[in-house]
């Protein structure tokens, strides 16, 4: 199986790349079109801004391709909040795969800290991603944004408000937490990824 890490200006590739790894995949992180058409699976991962991230995708051609690719997609973190419409960070239009818009946190308490950080329950689970999961599983989050419940939404978490944690449509999959971080619950929704 061939399993592509899509290479661009946003942090946390490396992180997985090693997941992938312990899992005893070789993936190939890059941005040639060709290589990334080719693959089984693709990842879209993402730590870093919006609009200047959206503005690369743009110059590079990335935004078009991504919505073109046919086979199975991860974002992840940031990646998911580019595959929506809209992004409230930098006020930027995102690649659109889901009709749906990122919204920015706005605590109602002073406990409720922005950015939203640190281990956090899913559940509402509704995707193939998890596949075997039998209660609600804590997983790894670091966002300002989220993306509100909608009927993309695969998995709920509840900080300020319930959100999307993941998202699924057709061949693109998408979670708003870090699964290479995010311990065995995120090892095993990568492996599921890398089944579908």
């Amino acid at each position: 199986m061939k399993v592509a890490v899509i290479k661009y200006n946003a942090g946390n590739i490396r992180s997985v790349d090693y997941a992938l790894k312990r899992l005893g995949v070789e993936a190939v992180v890059t941005s040639d079109k060709e290589v990334l058409k080719a693959a089984d699976k693709v990842i879209f991962p993402g730590v870093g801004e919006a609009e200047t991230t959206m503005l690369h995708l743009k110059e590079s051609g990335m935004d078009h391709f991504i919505k073109e690719l046919r086979q199975p997609v991860l974002g992840i973190c940031l990646g998911m909040q580019l595959m929506c419409r809209f992004s409230e960070e930098g006020n930027v239009d995102c690649l659109g795969i889901f009709d749906t818009d990122v919204k920015r946190f706005a605590p109602r308490k002073h406990e409720e800290k922005v950015p939203h950080m640190g281990w956090n329950t899913i559940s509402c689970l509704k995707s193939d991603l998890f596949k075997g999961f039998t209660r609600d599983e804590f997983v790894y989050f670091v966002h300002s944004y989220y993306v509100p419940v909608s009927e993309f939404t695969a998995a709920e978490t509840d900080y300020i408000r319930p959100f999307s944690a993941a998202l699924h449509k057709d061949n693109f999959y998408a979670t708003q937490f870090h699964p290479e971080k995010s311990g065995e619950a995120g090892e095993r929704i990568i492996k599921n990824f890398l089944e579908l």
